[in-house]
């Protein structure tokens, strides 16, 4: 197998995108909108422009993953009262039993990726993917 970092981190991608990808479908969810009902469960009710930033994906594809997730009944959208410009998305209670199953599924593959790795080993890894992550931030900021 091939070692550079790109290449390991693809491989580790692909590997568990391909083991949660089916389990998606199960739960009559699309591509992406686990995310989205998973940051709903910990922050509670926000506005689409919240979900945009905070995932750092244009507000047209998450107006998408809207449409779709209320259509099929996981979320709700009201009008803000304080802003009439935009809405409030809230999880439903169909939403909130979708996201804990999939947050089920997400441990179990963490237990599986994580499969003998020691607490600081896992300590370790989670401080470089953040570190990671945070370099691709501040290289994008030095390029505007």
């Amino acid at each position: 197998m091939e070692k550079t970092f790109y290449m390991l981190l693809y491989r580790a991608f692909h590997a568990q995108r391909n083991y949660l990808r089916p389990y998606i479908g199960d739960l009559g969810l699309e591509i992406g909108q686990p995310k989205i009902l998973a940051y709903l469960a910990k922050r509670g009710a926000c506005c689409q422009k919240d979900l945009a930033d905070y995932f750092q994906i244009d507000s047209a594809a998450v107006s998408r993953m809207l449409v779709a997730l209320e259509k099929n009944g996981f979320i709700t959208k009201k009008t803000d009262e304080e802003s009439r410009r935009s809405n409030s998305i809230e999880l439903t209670d169909k939403g909130y039993a979708a996201q804990q199953k999939w947050r089920l599924r997400c441990r179990e593959t963490e237990k599986i990726m994580l499969r003998g790795f020691s607490e600081n080993d896992k300590t370790c890894f989670a401080e470089y993917l953040a570190r990671v992550y945070q370099n691709f931030r501040e290289e994008k900021k030095d390029e505007t």
